[in-house]
């Protein structure tokens, strides 16, 4: 995706560089449609330049900061000298992630979907969380609810997620759910702490995931998932309410899952 306005001074852009003329160097701006820029030979760097290619090459992506914008005259001021290296570090992470981002829209769409649909869709994600990227990672962490505040289409939300989970690899994803555990044998307590060892894993869980299983209140317990992806967590998560079901259900006893709290109170 590229903007098909203007920078604002002060932005930073990510740049290819062009023409390199003993004055400056001319330089396509990658996030923006037919849009370039000028870097004034003083502002390539500090100091006194005894010949501009010796700081810059044709074909470099580098990172800029803008100076000014005359849109009447086409014309964008760009400086180098201005941009530290912790910011051109992040910048361009902002933008690769952004090209993630657009390839992650293709993937939810369609490679013929209508500019008209991606352009709203892109826009509310813009308007929301102020890139696709922070869009998509939030749809990822926290599903549905992270874009129920948007004009999207429930159809659109769905096919976000369901994208997201597929691609979008984060941290640390938690994933809680809540299973009822009850047992009608005179000793149904014994039955359900059989049930929540299975649920526990009985020590095989993978080291990467952080499980647990807690008592909320009778006959109500918590299970929270701590991995390092949607996927993984759900997936546990998953196994944790079958091992619980499979080890009650053969005890005469009783498994429901919800994802909701049911009691009135939760303890911590």
């Amino acid at each position: 995706m590229k903007y098909t306005g203007w920078p604002e001074p002060g932005d930073l852009v990510v740049g290819r560089i062009d023409e390199i003329e003993d004055f400056g160097v001319f330089v396509d701006l990658l996030e923006y449609t037919d849009r370039r820029g000028l870097v004034h030979i003083s502002e390539v760097t500090s100091g006194w330049i005894k010949n501009i290619r010796d700081h810059v090459s044709p074909g470099e992506t580098a990172v800029c900061k803008v100076l000014d914008v005359d849109k009447d005259a086409q014309q964008i001021d760009l400086s180098l000298k201005d941009v530290n290296d912790h910011q051109q570090s992040e910048k361009i992470q902002e933008w690769k992630n952004e090209q993630k981002a657009d390839k992650w829209m293709t993937l939810a769409f369609g490679e013929d979907v209508a500019d008209e649909q991606y352009g709203t869709v892109a826009n509310e994600l813009l308007g929301s969380f102020g890139t696709l990227y922070d869009g998509f990672e939030a749809a990822a962490i926290h599903g549905t609810e992270s874009l129920e505040n948007t004009e999207l289409t429930d159809d659109e939300i769905d096919a976000i997620v369901d994208t997201a989970r597929a691609n979008v690899s984060v941290p640390f994803v938690t994933v809680t759910g809540y299973i009822h555990l009850e047992s009608p044998n005179p000793n149904g307590v014994d039955d359900i702490q059989a049930a929540l060892e299975s649920a526990a894993g009985n020590g095989e869980v993978a080291d990467e995931i952080d499980l647990d299983v807690t008592y909320v209140g009778a006959p109500e317990y918590r299970i929270k998932v701590k991995a390092p992806s949607y996927k993984l967590a759900e997936d546990e998560l998953t196994e944790t309410v079958d091992r619980a079901r499979e080890a009650i259900e053969s005890r005469g006893g009783t498994a429901e899952f919800h994802r909701e709290r049911q009691t009135e109170a939760d303890s911590n």
